[in-house]
């Protein structure tokens, strides 16, 4: 098996195209070979089943023993020129009273041939002759002393030598013929199976052109056979999610460096800047203070990406538990409460529902939301959140009134580290990981999550199935 596998398609194919054509050239000679052999037997058969009736009718016209051997006379007269035809009588007393020159056969064999098979051909051999034969006790028109009529048994049989050399030659042909065969079907299989590669040749070509840089190419799948576009189809369908992804992992490298860059400069700087001279106590506590401000972002922000990377590989494991929406995004509000109180934005909610879900998690999720909300909601507004619960899960919108976001931009808002005003985020405390984390956590819930921005209206919708609809993505994510 292991010799098998190393061989090419094309060899594969070709040895199955010899092996297919040998097998029905060799099942086909052996159909013609048992017709012809078949075929003289009968004919052997016809030739001794006529000469038996003949003895039959003769000696039913001996009524003596002088008749009987005048009949035998007669018998050698009518063989001459019967070439390979051989003929035994042999008496009552299983005595032989006739044979031809060639006839030495066993009389205890044609007794039994005539006495268990009668008139059914056998062969008979005689040193490196072989004899097709009958063999049948036929009655005369002697009576004995009881008045029964005296049977002999007859043979006859004909030498079916030049038939054995007819079949001999015929399956040397057809060997030769099977073999010339097979050569030529394997040089014809393998120009065939090499011209209808040609389009999987094309396509290793073509895929050995793909590289990080051209992760673009696609195969032409309208320019190879029918057999070969659905792998293509699937080729190139690959290739796109894998341009998705390295360019996915491309902009997150350059935004990891990016948001990581500026905190590391802002720290070497104030640090180069703090050792220039000698400070008070008081300068140095200032500077540290700052400096583990930065060290926090920092600290947040990689334990977001660790997160990331746990959610985007399956690593997550959920802590499933009854959930009341309500009494969770209550406690968020009194989290939130001082700085709704800053900005003079009010909190509301809407509705109840009951979901099987982490708790941490979930509310890490809707904490993220809401910190986006009040963020961008206008002085003296309001942020809404409704739970809503349907009848396969819940859903859950948290709305605010501010600047609307452009739609263009509504597809790209839970990217890692995108900023719709990057300018006024990057001042801000944020690690641009929020949405991001939120869409994580909804997914591995079994979950989908939306944006919408209407009138001044963003509203962010997050569907959380129950847990029996879900319970299989559940199990993939554990």
């Amino acid at each position: 098996m292991r010799a098998l596998n190393r061989i090419s398609l094309t060899q594969r194919l070709t040895l199955m195209f010899v092996l297919a054509a040998s097998a029905v050239l060799l099942g086909l000679g052996f159909v013609i070979a048992s017709s012809v052999e078949q075929h003289f037997e009968d004919l052997d058969r016809e030739v001794l089943a006529g000469k038996m009736e003949l003895t039959r009718q003769a000696l039913q016209r001996v009524q003596s023993q002088q008749g009987l051997t005048e009949f035998t006379h007669q018998l050698a007269y009518s063989l001459v020129g019967h070439h390979g035809m051989e003929v035994m009588v042999i008496d009552a007393d299983e005595a032989v009273i006739f044979a031809t020159g060639h006839a030495d056969f066993d009389p205890a064999q044609v007794i039994r041939q005539a006495t268990q098979a009668p008139n059914q051909p056998a062969l008979w051999r005689l040193g490196t002759q072989t004899y097709r034969g009958l063999a049948a006790r036929l009655p005369t028109a002697i009576v004995d002393t009881t008045g029964q009529a005296l049977p002999v048994v007859v043979a006859v049989a004909t030498d079916i030598a030049h038939h054995q050399a007819y079949m001999q030659e015929f399956l040397r042909t057809l060997w030769w013929f099977v073999a010339g065969a097979a050569l030529l079907t394997g040089v014809l299989g393998w120009v065939a199976v090499h011209r209808g590669l040609a389009p999987l040749r094309a396509m290793r070509r073509q895929a050995q052109g793909v590289t990080a840089q051209q992760l673009s190419q696609r195969l032409p799948v309208s320019a190879i056979p029918r057999e070969l576009a659905e792998l293509a189809q699937s080729l190139n369908e690959m290739l796109a999610r894998l341009e998705e992804a390295f360019q996915r992992l491309t902009d997150f490298s350059s935004d990891i460096a990016h948001e990581l860059r500026t905190p590391v400069s802002n720290l070497l700087t104030q640090t180069q800047v703090t050792l220039s001279r000698e400070r008070s106590a008081d300068d140095y506590r200032q500077i540290l203070e700052s400096n583990a401000e930065e060290f926090e972002r920092m600290a947040r922000m990689i334990s977001d990406m660790l997160l990331l990377a746990k959610s985007d590989h399956g690593l997550a494991l959920l802590q499933r538990q009854e959930l009341s929406l309500a009494d969770e995004v209550r406690a968020l509000f009194d989290y939130f409460d001082a700085v709704a109180e800053e900005k003079n934005v009010s909190l509301r909610l809407l509705g109840d529902g009951t979901v099987s879900a982490d708790r941490l998690m979930l509310r890490r999720a809707l904490g993220n939301l809401l910190s986006n909300a009040l963020r961008h909601a206008e002085v003296a507004s309001s942020v809404t959140v409704h739970v809503q619960a349907l009848e396969d899960g819940v859903q859950i919108s948290v709305a605010n009134q501010g600047e609307a976001i452009a739609p263009e931009h509504l597809t790209r808002v839970f990217d890692r580290f995108f900023r719709v005003d990057p300018a006024r985020q990057r001042r801000s405390e944020g690690t641009g990981l929020g949405l991001a984390i939120t869409q994580s956590v909804v997914q591995a819930h079994g979950g989908t999550i939306s944006a919408a921005s209407v009138n001044g209206v963003t509203t962010f919708t997050m569907f959380l199935p129950n847990w029996l609809g879900s319970e299989h993505v559940a199990a993939r994510v554990v």
